[in-house]
């Protein structure tokens, strides 16, 4: 039996936008969802989100029964975890709230149930600390949107289970995702901490007045990006050296590659660097909405993806 189909019906707690795109993509796979969230409004927002998702997730592919219709929701969160096999929690990303939830949640659930966070960077050692099954807690962290973008980090805590975390790696992996193990605990994980290496970067170059929003985004989108949505970093290096891979690229490049690390800044987010950024991208959005251009994101990425799964060699 495969993990996906030992799981039938998997709880999400916080319907926000990362917990509505789960539930979107959840649902697509077949699974029966069980939704909660205390804020006002929520299910018909939510409701409202996963109409939006559905064409998206019928050009990916659905699952034999796969249908929104088989979303319960309660603002009741005892009533919501009511026979799932799977938590995958969105609540706000501040550690006190988290301990607090994920020790409520341990009591109302026998002690097979995985709860998964999507933290975007906090530690499941100090997530977990006020449970009574902790080995049952683990990270989930996906990549936004979920119900498009394959990646998911899955980290355990201290006390998490080894089964526990190959059990989720072979659940997110039955339902078409791409998830990978970090050896160790950091904050903001892996994908995270890439990230922010390069919105330091470019938030110093405006700050120093070297480059425009606008340039920036481009020198991206239509450079490095595009071979980096398809391979990452260390391949692409390696393509780069020619005959001598990674091998000969380290040795030509070495020494420049380090002078531009000595040389990268430290920006702080002063009130005037803020405003700046914001001016920049409000002058980049001119003319656009932000519906518009996530729908033209989307499309994109759905080709994007539908080529990568026909590759054979590129991973």
């Amino acid at each position: 039996m495969t993990e996906q189909a030992s799981i039938k019906r998997v709880a999400v707690v916080g319907t926000g936008v990362i917990g509505a795109s789960w539930i979107a993509y959840f649902l697509a796979q077949g699974l029966d969802v069980s939704a909660s969230d205390p804020m006002p409004g929520a299910e018909q927002k939510l409701r409202s989100a996963i109409a939006q998702y559905w064409p998206t997730l019928e050009a990916l592919g659905l699952k034999p029964g796969a249908s929104p219709e088989r979303l319960r929701f309660s603002a009741d969160l005892a009533e919501a975890l009511r026979d799932v096999d799977f938590v995958q929690e969105n609540g706000p990303e501040r550690e006190d709230l988290k301990v607090e939830l994920f020790r409520t949640m341990d009591t109302m659930l026998p002690a097979h149930v995985i709860l998964a966070s999507s933290s975007s960077g906090l530690l499941m050692s100090k997530v977990q600390a006020a449970c009574r099954y902790p080995q049952r807690v683990v990270l989930g962290h996906p990549f936004n949107p979920p119900h498009l973008i394959p990646l998911v980090e899955v980290i355990g805590g201290a006390q998490t289970s080894d089964e526990v975390v190959q059990r989720t790696m072979d659940f997110y992996a039955a339902i078409g995702k791409k998830p990978i193990h970090p050896l160790k605990e950091v904050k903001g994980h892996i994908a995270n901490r890439l990230q922010a290496a390069l919105w330091r970067e470019a938030f110093h170059l405006v700050e120093q007045g070297v480059a425009t929003t606008a340039d920036i985004d481009t020198a991206i989108a239509y450079g490095p990006g595009l071979r980096w949505a398809l391979m990452g970093p260390f391949l692409n290096l390696h393509l780069s050296g020619g005959e001598g891979g990674i091998a000969h690229m380290l040795d030509h490049l070495g020494p420049p590659i380090e002078s531009w690390w000595a040389d990268l800044g430290q920006p702080s987010l002063t009130d005037a660097l803020k405003q700046s950024i914001c001016a920049g991208v409000e002058e980049q959005m001119r003319e656009k909405t932000s519906t518009a251009l996530g729908t033209e994101r989307d499309q994109l990425l759905l080709g994007l993806i539908a080529a990568k799964a026909q590759t054979s060699v590129i991973p």
